[in-house]
């Protein structure tokens, strides 16, 4: 039996990917999380989901960051992003960090089943509509070698890279990880090796990259 993680913040839309799951694949065990540290949290409970469907800009992500940390904590599963954002640069971002496929918000119920069925047979999906000006668009540059740095780095020092990201000191980031001080200096050191950096504020910087705007959610002034 096939197993979804539905990862989005609004209800509606997660009881349509609900519906279209369920058209999609008949008998499928379905999960649903709000935020990004939900989504990490459910993927190592339940180590069977086979398929994630990314809300690109939930609570906790911040673009491509939680896509990255999916595909380096998590790299047996299938991401699909779905977002309201259809910029083929955005899409061909996504694609080159690991995604499976790619929905508009605006994607209709029978793209929506055909994305899912698609990805679950290990195919990549876009719209019909978007293919030919993805397939135009080009990769930013660096994305393809720093989307390997980072699937280089295993789970935790994904984690403390995260966590960098975020300001934490290092006695800070121990207390959160319940590990010793000096066992995140060692994935720090391992850290600024495999990304190419010398220190925690330019790792920082690599992961803050990955941020995109929200256009659903940009105010018009």
């Amino acid at each position: 039996m096939p197993s979804l993680l539905i990862a989005d913040d609004h209800p509606l839309f997660r009881a349509a990917l609900k519906q279209a799951a369920r058209e999609a694949l008949g008998v499928v065990e379905l999960f649903e999380a709000g935020t990004l540290e939900a989504t990490l949290a459910l993927l190592e409970a339940q180590p069977q989901v086979d398929l994630v469907l990314l809300d690109l800009h939930m609570p906790g992500n911040h673009g491509l960051a939680g896509l990255a940390a999916i595909r380096a904590q998590f790299p047996g599963v299938a991401v699909v992003v779905v977002s309201a954002n259809d910029d083929p640069r955005v899409v061909r971002r996504a694609l080159d960090h690991g995604a499976a496929g790619y929905l508009p918000k605006s994607t209709g119920l029978d793209e929506l089943r055909a994305a899912i069925t698609a990805v679950l047979a290990s195919e990549t999906w876009l719209p019909p509509a978007l293919r030919a000006s993805v397939a135009r668009a080009q990769s930013a540059p660096g994305d393809a070698d720093l989307a390997a740095r980072l699937a280089s780095l295993s789970p935790q020092q994904f984690r403390v890279l995260t966590l960098v990201a975020e300001g934490l000191l290092n006695k800070q980031i121990a207390d959160r990880l319940g590990v010793q001080e000096r066992t995140v200096k060692a994935h720090l050191t391992a850290i600024f090796e495999r990304l190419g950096v010398r220190n925690r504020t330019q790792a920082g910087v690599v992961l803050r990259s990955l941020e995109l705007s929200d256009p659903a959610r940009q105010v018009e002034v």
